[in-house]
């Protein structure tokens, strides 16, 4: 006689062991990820967007969607972790720094925008000379003078430890664009002349930073205002002190290797951060004296500029040298035009003349691609 073979589906003690091992692996991952997913939106940046995505319009534009993504992008509270592990893997087996840094020798450590070549790198130099001459041209209209740095790239001055290549558009960058400026009538201070004749030019910048170091800024900001001659009041009693503690330098390019994360313990196996005594500058207060931010006459002297302005305290520099303030206006990531054209086009400028502008140029910028900030410029230039 047939037997019968009655199967009950829903009776889990008939499972493989594995199928249900499965099932609980599962579990506890849907878990974790629900967790990580809530801890990543109620951190503060999280929380920020989805609070600017609230509403059912918001819903249904996906904007709220879209908050929640990003938060999950870039929130995660492991995502420091695999981005560190990652950045430390990549420099301990292959000694490489990633899509943005190079890894030179000594811990010395390079941005790869001051290495490789750009398209169209002529036109953008000649364009920019171009509205560079234009603005200088304006401000003497307004009896304006215009003091034009030129900074060369690190990769220029500390070639000891870089143990790369550059490009052929590299090397011939700086000459180009001294030679740009000077058929349009401007007569720049080129940084590079000062650094080279240096003994000990590996101390003008920072190992594991794209800028230079306090030593550096302070040799460029005495360079600078060796050139000026403009009349203005020089005689305001400005001092620079430096902290007795020290402390760990700005460390940049180790960001962009994510090897910033790395904890203290694991810091041998990254390249060492740079330390630093940090510097301030200030108006020495006597009876009449007041701070640098105090109320007084008009400050005669504007700063514009990219991070290297708001880096290893140049402005501060400039102004003991100068022995007079001014308004820093530099804007870090700004290129060759995005503080000039805001600073031109805005307030300050606007309603209080300066009798001096310093206009500081990283070398590395003048030949990239061309972007709003450099056509709203070249607009202002052309009115």
């Amino acid at each position: 006689m047939a037997r019968n073979l009655v199967i009950n589906r829903d009776d889990s003690s008939h499972r493989p062991l594995s199928l249900r091992i499965q099932g609980a692996v599962m579990a506890v991952s849907l878990a974790v990820g629900f967790g990580l997913g809530i801890a990543a939106i109620e951190t503060p940046d999280g929380l920020k967007r989805l609070e600017a995505a609230q509403g059912m319009e918001a819903f249904l534009q996906g904007r709220t969607a879209a908050a929640i993504n990003y938060a999950l992008a870039h929130n995660l509270p492991v995502d420091h972790f695999f981005r560190a592990a990652g950045g430390l893997f990549r420099y301990r087996l292959f000694h490489s720094g990633g899509p943005q840094v190079w890894a030179g020798s000594n811990d010395w450590l390079y941005l790869i925008d001051e290495m490789r070549p750009f398209p169209d790198a002529d036109a953008n130099m000649a364009s920019r000379a171009d509205t560079l001459a234009k603005v200088a041209a304006k401000l003497k209209a307004q009896k304006i003078d215009l003091v034009v740095a030129i900074l060369p790239d690190k990769a220029r001055v500390e070639t000891e430890n870089m143990n790369g290549p550059r490009s052929a558009q590299a090397y011939a960058r700086l000459p180009a664009w001294l030679n740009l400026i000077k058929q349009r009538g401007i007569t720049p201070v080129n940084i590079f002349e000062t650094y080279v004749a240096q003994p000990d030019r590996a101390s003008l910048w920072w190992r594991t930073d794209t800028h230079w170091s306090q030593k550096g800024s302070a040799l460029a900001a005495r360079t600078i205002v060796a050139t000026v001659t403009t009349k203005i009041d020089r005689s305001h009693n400005i001092k620079t002190t430096e902290d007795a503690a020290e402390t760990d330098g700005p460390g940049d390019l180790l960001r962009l290797m994510s090897l910033d994360l790395i904890g203290d313990y694991w810091m041998k196996l990254r390249p060492v951060i740079d330390r630093q005594h940090l510097a301030h500058t200030a108006e020495a207060k006597g009876a009449d004296a007041g701070g640098l931010l105090d109320e007084g006459p008009a400050v005669e002297v504007a700063l514009i500029g990219s991070s290297y302005s708001v880096n290893a305290n140049f402005a501060g520099y400039l102004q003991e040298a100068l022995k007079a303030p001014l308004v820093n206006a530099a804007e870090a990531g700004g290129g060759f035009a995005r503080a000039a054209q805001k600073y031109f086009t805005g307030k300050t400028f606007k309603e209080t003349k300066p009798k001096l502008v310093i206009w500081e140029i990283p070398e590395r910028v003048v030949g990239q691609p061309l972007n709003d900030d450099d056509k709203a410029l070249a607009e202002w230039a052309a009115k």
